[in-house]
């Protein structure tokens, strides 16, 4: 019992004359960053694009909303998607024009491919379902009197006057060109995280 008690207190003695360690004094890797940071980002290609993905689906935003959403089912996704990627991409750039994340500690270039990833994926599926949405268009056909509907192939089908298809038309255009970008931006982003 005795020699239990001096081994405690042997063990004890060690303990307390080491100095106790800060847990907020630990010191953690720097993060990777290949981007560079302030306005300078904004001078490369991965930079343009984060702004042309902000532009462009701020164009699909504006033009679905203004065709007065005549398919809610499909372009309800689309709107959700444009306005969701406008401000986490606008949120992303201001990340790096800022500088903070040079204070977040983590791998950005593997954040930098999961989002694009994440965001292409949306972004497809919104391109998608808004070319579904006017594709699917019904031509209305007057004949003196009488007023037809000329259906085509699907089981959607929107009357959508030439002022709704025209608009449309473009948002279906930039929805594929912000699509483009974002997989731009992915293809940069992982041959980036394949060099670190």
């Amino acid at each position: 019992m005795l020699d239990s008690l001096r081994l405690v207190s042997n063990y004890m003695k060690e303990r307390m004359s080491e100095p106790a360690t800060n847990p907020a004094a630990t010191t953690f890797p720097a993060p990777t960053i290949s981007l560079p940071l302030g306005l300078e980002i904004l001078r490369t290609y991965s930079g343009a694009l984060i702004v042309l993905e902000i532009i462009f689906g701020g164009l699909v935003w504006i033009l679905v909303a203004s065709s007065n959403v005549p398919v809610p089912l499909l372009q309800g996704w689309v709107m959700f998607v444009s306005v969701t990627m406008f401000f986490c991409s606008t949120i992303y750039l201001l990340l790096f024009i800022l500088g903070f994340a040079d204070r977040i500690n983590t791998d950005w270039n593997f954040v930098d491919v999961l989002y694009h990833f994440i965001a292409l994926l949306f972004y497809f599926g919104a391109f998608v379902l808004e070319t579904a949405a006017t594709a699917a268009r019904g031509i209305l056909i007057h004949n003196n009197s009488t007023a037809g509907c000329a259906i085509p192939r699907g089981h959607i089908i929107t009357i959508l006057d030439n002022r709704q298809y025209n608009i449309n038309v473009a948002a279906t255009i930039f929805a594929f060109v912000v699509t483009l970008c974002y997989a731009c931006s992915m293809f940069m982003g992982f041959k980036r995280w394949q060099r670190f």
